[in-house]
């Protein structure tokens, strides 16, 4: 199993600014679980990822999110599953969701990449 923290920076209005994501490693990369959060601190669990969708598509890993195969806006690191377990339970999220977390995350990913 997988935990991801995926910042979607100037996501559209309405859309998640933070994504967290529990991949099944062991199928396909297929999420079981995966956690929207807005930018009003609001969180949204969804149970069936794939539910009404036409294609099932596997998570990308955090190196693929963060060589922005995605897209550039996209910046992902690996968490803890007891951090998405307690935001998972709570419907609540207490970090950083603004402009200075998904640079910082930003920032973080790029030194990671690039020494």
């Amino acid at each position: 199993m997988e935990y991801i923290k995926l910042f979607w920076k100037d996501a559209p209005l309405g859309e998640p600014s933070i994504i967290l994501y529990e991949v099944d490693t062991e199928n396909e990369r297929l999420a079981l679980r995966s956690i929207d959060i807005f930018a009003d601190g609001h969180t949204h669990n969804i149970t069936d990822l794939y539910d009404g969708v036409i294609e099932i598509v596997p998570i990308p890993t955090v190196e693929e999110l963060n060589a922005h195969v995605w897209g550039e806006e996209f910046y992902a690191y690996s968490m803890e599953k007891a951090e998405f377990e307690i935001i998972w339970e709570s419907h609540n999220y207490d970090g950083e969701i603004g402009m200075n977390d998904i640079e910082s995350a930003e920032r973080i990913i790029t030194s990671n990449l690039y020494g």
